[in-house]
């Protein structure tokens, strides 16, 4: 049984490229065993991951996430058994929404900045959906 989890966090340290670097380089070196897919967003201090396969693994990983000290305040915005995946792409695909077009953001949100805790859980996900949809994934596979 295939699922999809959806969590918002927000970062312990400033979001520097070495520490997405290496949240970026773990994740795809362990999410291609456990047969895990997904795509990592972040902006400022907030992280927001999708992450997709079989149950027990996402369970298990969602799990280890909690248990990071990089990542604080998390909170699971959706949980679903999925038919097929949509981020089937990625190890772990990556998108610097500082990078990403205003007007994008602005599509799901009242300001043009990622609010996961304040938007809800399908906003964020068809906000995710549109960045797959408009090549922003920075990094495929792994």
């Amino acid at each position: 049984m295939l699922v999809r989890c959806l969590y918002a966090s927000r970062a312990r340290q400033t979001l520097v490229p070495a520490v997405t670097d290496a949240i970026l380089e773990q994740s795809r070196r362990n999410n291609a065993a456990r047969g895990i897919t997904g795509l990592l967003c972040f902006a400022d201090d907030i992280f927001v991951q999708v992450l997709e396969g079989g149950r027990d693994p996402v369970c298990d990983l969602l799990g280890v996430i909690m248990r990071d000290d990089r990542h604080q305040g998390l909170r699971l915005l959706a949980y679903e058994e999925i038919g097929q995946r949509r981020f089937g792409h990625w190890n772990m695909g990556q998108v610097n929404l500082a990078r990403v077009n205003t007007a994008l953001l602005l599509k799901y949100s009242a300001r043009p900045a990622l609010d996961p805790f304040a938007n809800p859980a399908a906003a964020t996900m068809a906000l995710l959906h549109d960045l797959v949809d408009t090549a922003q994934i920075v990094t495929r596979g792994g």
